[in-house]
């Protein structure tokens, strides 16, 4: 169920923005709805876990580590994460590049779930509701190239199927660590969940104006998150191992 939600999330994506790339005020605002989700399961679901495990107080620094990867990543992928569509008419962006800093980031992103105790957490939605726009955003990316001929598109497929495969990769992987070492890699997530929330959020408020589109669609991804984390049952609350 797992394996199988985190790749439709990115098939879905890539296929919407395939069809409707150009349309990128969509994916701004799937963007920005998907920020206030994502840093409202950060801060209500992972940082909990994390903070709240034996080793919690030393944690921070793997924090810090998560926010500095991200922004290390994002020197290959050009900002994908956070919605860059200028870089699509331009050449300054390396296919190679953008398939390792995008399978890196999913990857690490799948290591925890391998310790998820149940089918739907908050944590896997997250990673599916960021993985969304993502892929609407790859997908405009990769099929819509003007000088694209028939035959490259295999490459783009390549891309589409590594970036599908890299969290159930990870998740894959993470069964094989001690299930002690589950808040390092949690904080670590949850430094990038932070830097690239935070980014989406921030990023696109021009000129300090306010833009009531936008907080309207941060207090929608919010309200969702904590729908979810109101109804969702916690059975390590109060214990920590």
């Amino acid at each position: 169920m797992t394996v199988v939600l985190l790749i439709l999330s990115v098939i879905t994506g890539v296929f919407l923005g395939k069809h409707f790339g150009k349309k990128e005020k969509l994916a701004k605002n799937l963007l920005v709805l998907s920020a206030g989700f994502l840093i409202t399961i950060c801060l209500n679901e992972v940082f909990p876990q994390v903070y709240t495990s034996e080793v919690g107080s030393s944690l921070g620094i793997f924090v810090i580590a998560g926010v500095l990867l991200q922004m290390i990543l994002e020197a290959l992928t050009k900002g994908f994460e956070h919605g860059h569509f200028h870089h699509h008419s331009e050449n300054n962006i390396l296919p190679m590049a953008l398939m390792v800093g995008l399978f890196i980031h999913a990857f690490i992103e799948g290591i925890p779930l391998a310790n998820e105790k149940e089918q739907l957490s908050p944590y896997l939605l997250g990673i599916v509701f960021h993985n969304l726009p993502i892929s609407f955003i790859l997908g405009a990316f990769l099929f819509n190239r003007k000088n694209e001929s028939k035959n490259s598109h295999y490459p783009s497929i390549l891309i589409v199927a590594l970036f599908a495969l890299a969290s159930p990769m990870g998740m894959l992987l993470g069964n094989y660590f001690n299930p002690n070492l589950q808040p390092y890699f949690l904080a670590i997530v949850g430094g990038i969940f932070l830097h690239i929330s935070s980014v989406i959020i921030f990023e696109s408020n021009k000129n300090h104006n306010i833009d009531w589109v936008k907080i309207g669609l941060v207090i929608l991804g919010v309200s969702l998150a904590l729908i979810m984390h109101l109804f969702h049952h916690h059975p390590a609350a109060g214990h920590s191992h």
